[in-house]
């Protein structure tokens, strides 16, 4: 195992800051706390990295927004300044490292993988397997025990001030679990919590055909009984080095189809998920319903939905939305 250490002085560097700041800034340059921060920039983003060097920067008070689409969840927010441009300049360091720690068919938040890369793979196994063993994990960003993700950490990097600010970040939230959605850093921690599994589905299973997509996974086989050994063994798995459980697992025939980030993949074609193809369809009854939304959202929102509809057979689907 590969052990990282001198991460600090690379960390605290005032180019890392200076390309975090570019990068937090992505997309909010409206926002009103961004707008202030641009006012002095370079002296706000000074004290934002001295206080990080001195050891007064500590995670923020979080506050929390419940969403309901495509789910009910808690997304938990914390401010621009410090808080974003902090966790920025982190992942620029950590990154590099947890990526080393991913199997190749791991696809969330890694750049040049994503939703469509998975999908793509995913239909490669409907094709050459019989079964398909789906699960994911119960309310899985919530029940991340925190001391099991820090020690995991822990093992592979050994610069005990970065450890110590990572440890701000994870233990920031009271009781022990939960890596709160909303997060910069939450979704990769979220990421690597679950190479463990990833590690023992290829390594112990020797399961040949197999991704994850956040907490969704796959595994696939021309032999059920396989697979339904698999089943009972990730259970125990799951519950004994990461405390978590499953919310569902099923095991069926890939005939039927099989429903994985937002499209439901056969043998010959892709087709868009139903509850993904009824979200389009409000969506853009509110755009066309609203005639005081700004143009550039409205665009954004008509490119996102092309943007779906452009990997799988959707001829009929587009001309019934005419988009």
């Amino acid at each position: 195992m590969k052990i990282y250490n001198n991460l600090w002085g690379q960390f605290t560097s005032k180019e890392n800051f200076e390309f975090a700041y570019k990068n937090a800034i992505k997309g909010k340059g409206k926002q009103k706390q961004v707008k202030r921060f641009k006012e002095n920039a370079a002296e706000n983003l000074e004290l934002i990295r001295q206080s990080v060097i001195n050891g007064t920067f500590h995670t923020s008070v979080y506050k929390t927004k419940t969403i309901y689409e495509p789910k009910q969840r808690i997304v938990y927010k914390l401010p621009f300044a410090p808080d974003r441009i902090v966790q920025h300049a982190i992942m620029n360091v950590l990154k590099p490292i947890l990526l080393n720690k991913f199997i190749n068919n791991t696809y969330a938040c890694i750049e040049g993988r994503g939703q469509h890369k998975a999908s793509i793979k995913c239909s490669e196994y409907v094709r050459k397997n019989k079964y398909c063993l789906k699960g994911d994990i119960y309310h899985f960003y919530p029940s991340i025990n925190q001391e099991i993700l820090s020690n995991m950490l822990h093992r592979i990097i050994k610069d005990a001030r970065f450890m110590d600010l990572l440890d701000d970040i994870i233990f920031s939230y009271p009781g022990g679990y939960n890596c709160p959605i909303g997060n910069y850093c939450s979704q990769w921690f979220g990421n690597f919590y679950l190479t463990p599994l990833d590690n023992f589905v290829k390594h112990n299973l020797k399961c040949k055909s197999y991704e994850r997509f956040c907490d969704d996974f796959l595994l696939f086989s021309n032999n059920k009984d396989e697979l339904r050994e698999d089943w009972q063994r990730i259970i125990i798995f799951l519950k004994d080095t990461l405390e978590l459980k499953t919310s569902h697992i099923d095991l069926f025939k890939t005939k039927q189809g099989v429903d994985f980030c937002g499209y439901r993949h056969f043998g010959k074609y892709v087709l868009l998920r139903k509850s993904t193809a009824h979200r389009m369809k409000r969506r853009l009854k509110r755009i066309r319903e609203n005639k005081e939304l700004e143009p550039e959202y409205v665009q954004n929102s008509i490119a996102s939905m092309q943007g779906w509809l452009a990997w799988c057979c959707s001829y009929n689907f587009r001309m019934k939305l005419k988009i």
